[in-house]
């Protein structure tokens, strides 16, 4: 049962819709405040009243039944107390019942999401920098699908710019076709970092660089084919990246994608008076609303990131019409897409507010940060199969008899990664640590997908379950309860937050709330009846527990 939809429909306020009432509605910290309360402060402008007033008429002008069995007005806020065998009763029946599909909704219905996600460059290692756009991007894709929105995931690569004509430079002096082939992006990357030393030295090796680029962006049949080589290579080694996350796109339109997609813009731009010249560069002067200018083009004519941003986002509009656009890019580039973003709005595309720069936090691993010119760059994939290997050696550890080490190995190892990102708000930076995402016993993945063992076990050794009747319900049966009955919420919030964290932190919760009660409460050998209700509320937590992974991308095993 929708719990804040049948309080809001009961709740009548002068001048505040039911839809705001509903969205009003929070989940109080403890149960002892209650299960639902209406914070009453944003009230007290439109009513003209204290809050601590507006509470107590709300109080005493609600109506209480058999679903609703208290409400109290406590300093300012408006508590209200389910009848909670009626609760337990219809919750667990309810995620029983919707299987996989529990959390879900139809919020989204008939609306389209573009997420640009990932965006890895061409002949560049997927490294640890990596990790955050692309294990958000997808956590987002996945809850906002499960939210009933259509949507679509871009991997809007980095495939153009004078970089590939360096790496002709360098393929033409020190490189080996074999070894590519064997070597593949380390050895692309080997001498991508050869041809920045010798710059150094030799600077005139850059001319050389900018003339193999104009080859590529002039059609030079070698150039070109050796630029779709280096792509080729990228594509399929990243690919493998991709399946082990768990990771999907529906369009892989790049950089060059956009080329002949430049001009219009341009033209637009120069027909509306919005295009400026400063020492021989197009701007767009955004001086009035406080940012540097939009640089358009440069001297020489070229153009850039902000430029080719634009024409994907005219393009993806008129493409999918979308609802919203959402780019996963670090918050270095606030200021890039506040002002690609501001010249859409002067250019009057009105759908320019329907783009949002979901940014967040940089990974570091635990000795530094990285670069890609010196060569000073972590794989992320030797970090997932470290990860991996070290779940291996704690299971084997822990569990000798374990059957299907290597496939459980996989699952809490690639977990532990994708959770390790997605754990804190995505704001935050992270320093990667290889003991704490593979802690068994913190607010970390093993811990969660040890639980959902757990539950396995319990289920396998309980068999099948039979009829039962909620009665009395002990405390850590209703903190269970209550909390599997707030997953919809916390995956709606999640998708209008673009926080995937908030379903990491639910999973750890509803794990910790499981295990205390494991504790505290016989299920098999209880009485008949009640060994029925809480394995039923084990398969509740179970099935909860699996979905919130999934919107993450990671597995549970069956064992541990």
């Amino acid at each position: 049962m929708d719990y804040k939809s049948y309080i809001a429909q009961r709740l009548k306020i002068e001048n505040v819709s039911e839809e705001d009432v509903q969205g009003m509605l929070e989940v109080p910290p403890t149960n002892d405040m209650g299960d639902y309360a209406l914070p009453c402060f944003r009230l007290a402008k439109i009513l003209r009243k204290s809050p601590v007033t507006i509470a107590s008429e709300l109080a005493a002008s609600y109506p209480c039944d058999g679903i609703i069995s208290e409400v109290a007005a406590v300093n300012g806020y408006l508590n209200f107390k389910v009848d909670r065998v009626g609760f337990a009763q219809s919750t667990v029946a309810e995620v029983l019942t919707a299987g996989e599909k529990y959390g879900s909704s139809d919020i989204g219905s008939g609306k389209t999401v573009c997420i640009d996600y990932s965006s890895i460059n061409i002949a560049k290692p997927f490294h640890i920098g990596h990790l955050s756009t692309t294990v958000i991007g997808s956590a987002l894709y996945k809850i906002l699908q499960f939210s009933g929105y259509k949507v679509v995931g871009i991997n809007h690569l980095g495939d153009y710019g004078t970089q590939f004509g360096k790496l002709i430079v360098a393929y033409k002096r020190w490189g080996d076709k074999e070894q590519i082939e064997r070597g593949k992006l380390r050895e692309l990357m080997r001498i991508y970092v050869k041809y920045h030393e010798e710059a150094e030295k030799h600077p005139e090796l850059d001319d050389e660089a900018r003339h193999y680029f104009k080859l590529i962006e002039d059609g030079d049949a070698e150039a070109n084919e050796l630029f779709r080589w280096f792509k080729d290579i990228t594509l399929r080694e990243v690919q493998k990246i991709y399946d082990r996350l768990n990771v999907k796109f529906d369009s892989y339109a790049g950089e060059s994608f956009y080329n002949d997609k430049m001009q219009p813009i341009i033209d637009e731009l120069k027909e509306k008076g919005l295009l400026k010249m400063s020492d021989g560069a197009a701007i767009v002067d955004l001086e009035e609303y406080g940012m540097p200018p939009c640089l358009i083009l440069k001297k020489d004519g070229s153009s850039l990131y902000a430029t080719r941003d634009m024409a994907a986002a005219v393009y993806r509009k008129k493409t999918y019409d979308f609802y919203k656009c959402l780019y996963v890019v670090a918050y270095q580039q606030d200021l890039h897409f506040k002002q690609f973003f501001k010249v859409l709005e002067l250019m009057g595309k009105e759908w320019a507010k329907d783009l949002v720069h979901v940014s967040y936090g940089m990974v570091s691993m635990e000795d530094g940060a990285m670069s890609t010119r010196t060569g000073k760059v972590v794989f992320l994939e030797d970090v997932l199969d470290k990860c991996v290997e070290k779940a291996r050696a704690v299971i084997e550890e822990k569990n000798v008899a374990l059957e299907n080490k290597d496939e459980i190995a996989r699952q809490v190892g690639t977990g532990a990664v994708i959770f390790g990102a997605l754990y804190n708000n995505k704001i935050k930076d992270i320093v990667f640590s290889f003991d704490k995402v593979l802690n068994f016993d913190g607010e970390t993945c093993p811990y969660v997908q040890y639980t959902g063992a757990r539950c396995n076990s319990v289920l396998k050794k309980g068999g099948d379950i039979g009829a039962y009747k909620v009665e009395n319900l002990t405390e850590e049966e209703y903190a269970l309860i209550a909390l599997l009955g707030n997953f919809p919420s916390v995956v709606r919030e999640a998708g209008e937050k673009y926080e995937p964290s908030f379903v990491t932190r639910y999973a750890v919760d509803l794990a910790k709330a499981y295990n205390k009660f494991y504790i505290a409460n016989k299920i098999i050998g209880s009485e008949e009846n009640v060994k029925n209700f809480r394995l039923a509320l084990t398969k509740a937590v179970k099935i909860t527990l699996e979905n919130a992974f999934r919107l993450l991308g990671i597995e549970i095993p069956e064992k541990m």
